[in-house]
């Protein structure tokens, strides 16, 4: 990675106040413990402390949202015949915006996530792309159970379109909050599991008061999907988490743990530039 490229505000990675384990503390008190900038910042000071402001804190997050975000991204998560989907809604800025994710209903991995300023197609359509990345085809029975927005009917039109077929499907739609049909009973548990990742995700991001711009709230939504694959124990695992990757399994520090996948954000970033095939697995 062209440290020299690094976005605005963003912070290199040659320290020179702190260190990389600094940066790793950042990530835990942020991420994991879901404290805001300024709580972190006083984290750091009461117990460690350090003293780091809360903007030092929010660039050490956008950086390593930058260098972990290809690694989430293309990492390969073994996705089942079942994809479920939904949007909601959060603040950026005090005007509404709209937040996507797709799971996979067999491991419960998040394998597309979005934030967009419109709940319109092209994001619904950008997300699925993303859940998509590693699928040549779609495997057979195949089925993607969102909600009654017609946004998924429109994007499941355009992906028949531009690849034939291989990726045609249709959308199962769970409609309301009652089973008032048929469909709506049998996949509402599909309904439910992706409502409970929303939950999830907002407990986390209700002490931030909201995003001050779009990058901000997707550099921080990516590293939070990062924690939920990667780092977070889940209860239906076994209080296991849900992709283990060997590099993690034998540090036992969380901060250790954030370095790891910074370094192997870095070596994705390097196989892309390299053109060579960035799959982790």
């Amino acid at each position: 990675m062209d440290l020299n490229l690094l976005p605005k505000n963003a912070s290199s990675l040659r320290f020179s106040k702190f260190d990389k384990n600094v940066m790793g503390l950042c990530l835990t008190y942020k991420i994991n413990l879901g404290l805001s900038l300024r709580k972190t910042a006083q984290a750091l000071k009461d117990v460690h402390g350090i003293s780091i402001s809360h903007q030092q804190v929010a660039n050490y997050c956008k950086t390593a949202a930058i260098c972990i975000k290809p690694f989430t991204n293309n990492y390969d998560y073994g996705s089942g015949k079942v994809f479920t989907a939904n949007e909601t809604y959060i603040k950026v800025r005090g005007i509404r915006g709209y937040i996507w994710f797709i799971m996979d209903a067999a491991k419960r991995s998040t394998i597309g996530y979005r934030i967009s300023p419109e709940r319109d197609v092209g994001a619904c359509i950008l997300t699925m792309r993303m859940a998509f990345t590693h699928l040549k085809k779609l495997p057979e029975n195949f089925r993607f159970i969102a909600d009654g927005y017609s946004a998924y009917v429109l994007a499941a039109q355009q992906f028949l379109r531009e690849f034939g077929e291989d990726f045609k499907f249709s959308i199962t739609q769970v409609i309301g909050l009652t089973n008032d049909d048929a469909v709506s009973t049998q996949y509402r548990p599909y309904k439910q599991m992706i409502e409970r990742l929303n939950r999830t995700y907002k407990a986390s991001y209700r002490p931030t008061n909201g995003f001050d711009n779009i990058d901000g709230a997707n550099y921080d939504l990516a590293l939070w999907v990062t924690y939920y694959n990667f780092l977070r124990p889940h209860e239906h695992n076994h209080y296991k988490v849900l992709n283990e990757i060997e590099d993690l399994k034998y540090i036992d520090n969380m901060p250790g743990k954030w370095q790891m996948l910074i370094a192997l954000g870095q070596q994705t970033i390097l196989s892309i530039q390299n053109g060579e095939a960035a799959i982790y697995s």
